[in-house]
């Protein structure tokens, strides 16, 4: 034990170093796992923020979809608003129509009659009426033909007037804002 003692006595440097040495491997030690740990919680937590990434982006593509599915509906909606009152008006336009033939076959003599007055306000507020909604007639009698605008049912050979130009019209043709809701019935010279 003598021998034990000395060498202790002997060597106390030796002593501390090894101390020195294993304060040091502890904290070496503690440093790593506490460096694991961080690493865990930093996988945690990417886990977690890849997550939030991921649910985030599908909320704003689901967001987007919607209001693209919003604007689109609308979008129909108006398109059929648009059709239904296109068809209703082309319905229409056969009264219109009945009411000028009417008015042809009243002879001068009976135009203050009441039932002709009562036809002419009723044509006169069929007419108001869609022109409000935005129906014009198309101008076609002294016209240059226009096949967009017109429907030549009758060509007429007639060296006194320019060709193609319209000369008759036998139904009235109509548009309502930018479409063609009915052709005009022309004869055109040749």
């Amino acid at each position: 034990m003598k021998n034990e003692e000395n060498l202790q006595e002997e060597n106390p440097q030796e002593e501390e170093i090894l101390e020195e040495v294993d304060e040091e491997v502890s904290k070496d030690e503690a440093a790593e796992t506490e460096a694991e740990t961080e690493v865990e919680t930093e996988k945690k937590k990417d886990k977690k923020d890849i997550q939030i990434e991921e649910l985030t982006d599908k909320y704003k593509r689901l967001l987007a979809e919607f209001d693209n599915y919003k604007k689109r509906t609308e979008k129909e909606k108006a398109g059929l608003y648009e059709m239904g009152k296109k068809e209703v008006l082309e319905k229409l336009l056969p009264v219109i129509d009945n009411f000028e033939r009417g008015f042809d076959t009243v002879k001068p003599e009976q135009v203050e009659d009441g039932f002709v007055v009562g036809m002419d306000k009723t044509y006169k507020q069929m007419v108001n009426l869609f022109e409000g909604l935005g129906v014009v007639k198309i101008e076609a009698l002294n016209k240059e033909f226009d096949p967009n605008f017109h429907n030549a049912v009758m060509h007429e050979e007639d060296p006194e007037k320019e060709a193609n130009i319209i000369v008759d019209e036998f139904q009235k043709g109509y548009m309502y804002k930018d479409t063609v809701l009915r052709h005009s019935m022309v004869k055109v010279v040749n």
